[in-house]
């Protein structure tokens, strides 16, 4: 006869109430770990910088110690991977402290990324953006990999739809928004630093990421050949002369020294240069070359199609 099981619940689980089983599941580990025995979150996204902010962190440690424990996780090889808390271990090392005290998390690597990238956006009080930039794209990558659904009662939707949705909730940034920053990933190191610095509009430098790296860098020259930062207008230019027939430094330059038009050239152009339209016409490098080529072709077909129905003789 087979052992029997009744499924009876342990004298802990009989004397003790929800409330401290669930405690003692999610008991919190907190001690003081050495500095040294602290390896940085891979690829960390948010810079760290002796900075005004960084002094007043310092005189508050020096003052009242860590009052916020950094969260770390356990590495295979023993030593801890700090999760959050970069600063605040910067602060000690410029205070010669030789612990930070630490909360230990365990969790797997897609939960490290979601925490590092929500805890350093509430605790930051200033963050560049090529910071969120890398950021987002590294929480967009892990709730793609854990496949969660952004609300359990609605209609089911695309992976990744559910990760731009649940990251904008996060985040309290429009999904668009999240999008244009993730394309600033795609910039060379030179204009991201601009982007961070100010000196270059961060719409054009979405429109520029479009480009190659190639491209990127033949515009590089040319700005610093005393071509102006392009706008709006002449970014998503730059864009559709790449992504159509690809750009060289003599289109560059022509497209950055182009006089404004009284409209958007790429919104008039949409209206009517469709693809069907490129497959019978030339390629062309302005809005008004292409409708001169136009009008001209439908003042023959006119002209040609009145002969024909006088009777007259029409070349074929």
């Amino acid at each position: 006869m087979g052992k029997l099981n009744f499924n009876l619940p342990s004298a802990d689980d009989l004397f003790s109430t929800q409330e401290e089983r669930e405690e003692s599941k999610n008991k919190r580990v907190i001690r003081d770990i050495p500095i040294s025995d602290i390896d940085g979150f891979p690829n960390h996204p948010f810079c760290v910088q002796d900075d005004e902010d960084m002094v007043q962190l310092v005189e508050s440690i020096k003052e009242r110690g860590v009052e916020t424990s950094a969260l770390v996780r356990l590495k295979k090889d023993g030593r801890y991977e700090l999760i959050s808390g970069h600063r605040r271990k910067r602060a000690c090392e410029i205070l010669g402290l030789e612990t930070l005290k630490c909360e230990i998390l365990d969790i797997d690597d897609n939960e490290a990324t979601i925490i590092m990238v929500e805890s350093n956006l509430i605790y930051r009080s200033c963050i560049l953006p090529s910071n969120k930039a890398f950021a987002y794209k590294m929480q967009l990558d892990a709730l793609k990999h854990q496949g969660k659904r952004a609300d359990l009662t609605s209609a089911p939707l695309e992976p990744k739809l559910r990760s731009n949705y649940e990251l904008s909730k996060k985040v309290g940034e429009s999904e668009s928004q999240i999008k244009r920053y993730i394309r600033l990933t795609e910039l060379i190191t030179e204009f991201l630093n601009m982007v961070d610095e100010n000196k270059f509009p961060f719409r054009s430098a979405v429109e520029i990421s479009y480009l190659k790296k190639g491209e990127q860098e033949m515009l590089l020259e040319a700005l610093e050949n005393g071509c102006p930062v392009p706008s709006l207008e002449k970014a998503a230019e730059l864009k559709r002369i790449s992504q159509s027939k690809g750009l060289t430094k003599n289109l560059i330059s022509k497209t950055m020294t182009m006089k404004k038009s009284g409209k958007s050239t790429v919104k008039r152009e949409n209206t009517f240069y469709t693809d069907k339209l490129k497959t019978v016409i030339p390629s062309f490098e302005t809005y008004e070359e292409a409708e001169d080529y136009i009008y001209k072709a439908c003042i023959f077909y006119r002209e040609s199609t009145a002969k024909r129905e006088n009777g007259g003789d029409c070349e074929s």
